[in-house]
């Protein structure tokens, strides 16, 4: 195993104000400080609608609510060789419910992830736990500050121990001083000091720890109370100063405003340590249990002062043994008595500070870089090992290892002498519900594909039936196909719908173009030419996608058709805009079919057109679209059919069907030729391996020596039937992954690419 030489830590970051970003620059700077070989840098979570001037350790910024920033962001850590990643996390810094947009980020890295976890819940919400639950499977190891934490992760997430650390909060070296120096420097000489810290917000209790300074101050008259540390800067968004004024107006009505000091402001860090180092009792009385970290228990402690708290779960555990004096929540009669008694009895005081900072020398900032350091290496070595153990099952599931053998065995069983029949009972073709153009044109693109490479050959007879049903679907008389046709020959219709009308289109341009006999490219390209006027006419959207794609096809680099190609790309950016919203980037408010063509259209339009608005919208959508359809153990989960209709809704997750991871395949090849990123070509290795198991059901659907494919999944169950689209979806899948497997072999070789270094330059260049 090499050396560590690049770690990126993802958090919160000064200036921002607050304890994540506090932590996350600390923790920066330790590991920096204890190992000088080690390069580090942060990438930096920006909360809505704000900015701030970083320094030059923080490399790249994620805005909250930018799903594509942090995609991008995960762009930057794979290129940028690191060798782990360190994250911080807390929910509410993330955007997303629960802040489920991080599993953006973390299921595209390539590095080994160590997450930081600063609150582990007992009882999360569904939201919440589906967010743990990701965060757990995508990191190799876990941090937690307390025992507690641990306990947390074993039983309620079913973590292995083996993969957690505790590691303490860390805490400056800082000497142990006495108080009255630092008294006299801040004015506070003749006083007995109990300080709270932090960023005030109505969870510290700091109501109840006022309600008490009237007890303290009958037994220690020159007692103060300094609360030090600006409003929570969400707090003062949504409510400005409300609640410090209301505990100054408590502290004045219970006649002691003079002995309740405010200090509004966000300290830095010799601030906070002066004030730590004058206050003779340091008091956290906050109201919630499950807090399993508090960084200002952790600097008091580590300073050797007397701590008062409540029993949170962190305090439970470092307070123990006398190291501090816990009191029960809510209680200010209890506060004040723990508070009297301390600053009544100076031995006991002082031997209580004497014991909190001999206990805390191992929690100094070098000695926790050392534990995180070696975390970073068991992360790194553990990584490594589920790449060997992965690659030895690779054989079953990966796409560019899977069998490409092209079987015809049941596509030729399907078709007759009119055409390929639409429907099977099982393997049998369905009479009853005879023939269609859209599996007939596809037919015909596939017949063209295939015989064009080599290799596997359809006949010229087979061939020539697709094409003649194609022909006979035309109907002069208003310029549209017809669709269906009973297996008497007779049309059932005198015209079909827009999208059978775009897939005859498609496949007279893939004809045009790669047919292998000449007569049959002249005979599609005039009936392309008839045929085109409707595409524009028409107001489906997979009307114009499916023309785009034989538009794409015919054209080959011609710009005789530019025109039309830039109309019906201008009319999906115009979808895409009517419909998306912040979480929702997509051309329509549900999800269909066919969805990934639609992504496929516009970056084979941009990358033709050289319009990169129309490459980076495509890339954009699809990639969304694949985070849907991406299951949480890993595998591809095709839209559901289920889902049809379902506004803004996140996708059903059956019926699952063939045609969907074709489209994502070829959706894949298509961004790919853009930036030469492995992601894409890795994302449709899985798409084709959902076709032979690595799918919910863990059910192969194909039937390797006919070439058959099953109609897809149902929750509980296969379905067995073998129809039309089910066998086109994967021959045509078949054929573009020997395609991938071609573009693996030429990587260093740009194919068809448009000169675009990165996805983040792309949008640069789009906007």
């Amino acid at each position: 195993m090499s050396p560590l030489q690049r770690i990126a830590f993802i958090g919160n970051s000064l200036p921002r104000k607050c304890g994540i970003a506090t932590f996350t620059t600390d923790i920066q700077h330790a590991v920096a400080t204890a190992d000088p070989k080690i390069e580090t840098c942060i990438v930096a979570m920006n909360d809505k609608g704000r900015t701030y001037s970083y320094p030059d350790t923080v490399q790249f910024e994620i805005e909250e609510d930018d799903v594509e920033s942090y995609i991008e962001a995960a762009a930057f850590i794979n290129a940028g060789h690191f060798d782990s990643v360190s994250l911080q996390h807390e929910f509410g810094i993330f955007g997303g419910p629960a802040g489920i947009h991080i599993l953006e980020l973390l299921t595209r890295l390539t590095v080994p992830v160590v997450t930081t976890l600063h609150t582990v819940l007992a009882a999360p919400s569904p939201a919440q736990r589906k967010v743990m639950d990701g965060i757990v499977a995508a990191s190799s190891r876990l941090v937690v500050m307390a025992k507690k934490g641990r306990a947390l992760l074993r039983s309620v997430y079913h973590v292995p121990d083996e993969k957690i650390d505790v590691i303490a909060h860390g805490i400056p070296d800082y000497p142990f001083c006495e108080l009255d120096a630092a008294k006299g420097r801040l004015g506070f000489s003749n006083h007995s000091m109990i300080l709270t810290f932090g960023l005030l917000a109505p969870n510290k209790g700091i109501e109840f720890m006022i309600d008490a300074m009237p007890a303290i101050l009958k037994v220690k008259p020159d007692a103060l109370y300094m609360v030090l540390g600006a409003t929570h800067p969400n707090l003062v968004r949504d409510q400005g100063e409300t609640y410090r004024e209301s505990l100054m107006e408590r502290a004045r009505l219970l006649g002691i405003e003079d002995k309740v000091l405010f200090k509004d402001a966000f300290v830095d860090l010799p601030m906070l340590l002066e004030h730590i180092s004058m206050c003779d009792v340091y008091v956290t009385p906050y109201l919630n249990e499950t807090q399993m970290t508090s960084g200002t228990l952790s600097y008091s402690f580590g300073l050797g002062k007397a701590v008062v708290s409540t029993p949170y779960w962190h305090a439970q555990e470092l307070l123990s043994d006398m190291r501090g004096v816990l009191v029960p929540f809510a209680d200010a009669g209890a506060l004040a008595d723990a508070i009297s008694g301390l600053l009544t009895n100076d031995s006991a005081r002082n031997a209580m500070r004497e014991r909190a900072y001999t206990e805390s020398r191992s929690m100094v900032w070098q000695q926790t870089a050392l534990r995180y350091v070696a975390s970073f290496e068991s992360a790194q070595t553990k990584h490594r090992l589920r790449l060997i153990r992965n690659a030895a099952s690779i054989e079953r599931f990966d796409g560019n290892r899977l069998s490409t053998e092209i079987k015809l065995d049941h596509f030729t069983t399907m078709s007759d002498d009119t055409g390929l029949f639409q429907h099977a009972i099982f393997t049998i073709p369905d009479r009853a519900h005879g023939y269609c153009i859209d599996d007939n044109a596809r037919a015909l693109m596939l017949s063209c594909i295939i015989n064009n490479e080599g290799g596997a050959y359809i006949p010229e007879s087979q061939v020539n039936n697709y094409a003649a049903f194609v022909q006979h679907a035309w109907n002069p008389d208003n310029g549209r196909f017809r669709n269906f046709m009973g297996f008497n020959r007779t049309w059932l219709e005198a015209e079909g719908s827009g999208d059978s009308h775009g897939r005859a289109l498609w496949a007279l341009g893939v004809c045009a173009n790669c047919d292998s006999n000449p007569s049959r490219r002249t005979w599609a390209q005039g009936l392309f030419r008839s045929a085109l006027g409707f595409a524009e006419q028409s107001g489906s959207m997979r009307t114009w996608v499916f023309a785009l794609l034989g538009l794409d096809a015919i054209s080959g680099g011609n710009t005789e058709f530019d025109e039309i190609k830039k109309r019906l790309a201008d009319r999906l950016l115009q979808r895409l805009a009517d419909a998306r919203t912040l979480e929702w980037t997509w051309f329509e408010a549900t999800l269909a079919y066919d969805n990934a063509r639609i992504c496929e259209a516009l970056i084979v339009t941009g990358i033709a057109l050289g319009k990169h608005e129309y490459t980076f919208a495509g890339m954009q959508s699809l990639r969304w679209l694949i985070n849907k359809q991406s299951a949480g153990a890993g595998h591809f989960r095709p839209v559901g059919s289920d889902s049809f209709g379902n506004a803004y809704k996140n996708p059903q997750h059956f019926d699952q069907q063939p045609l969907e991871a074709t489209a994502t395949i070829a959706a894949c090849i298509a961004a790919w030729t853009v930036v030469s990123d492995p992601y894409w070509l890795a994302t449709a290795d899985l798409a084709f391996a959902w076709f032979h198991g690595k799918n919910d059901l863990s059910i192969a659907l194909v039937d390797k020596a006919t070439g058959g494919c099953r109609d897809g999944l149902h929750p509980d169950r296969v379905n067995e039937n073998q129809g039309a689209e089910s066998v086109l979806s994967y021959l045509l899948a078949v054929a573009d992954m020997r395609k991938i497997a071609r573009l693996r072999d030429n990587s260093d070789k740009p194919f068809r690419a448009v000169g675009t270094k990165s996805e983040g330059q792309l949008k640069l260049r789009a906007h």
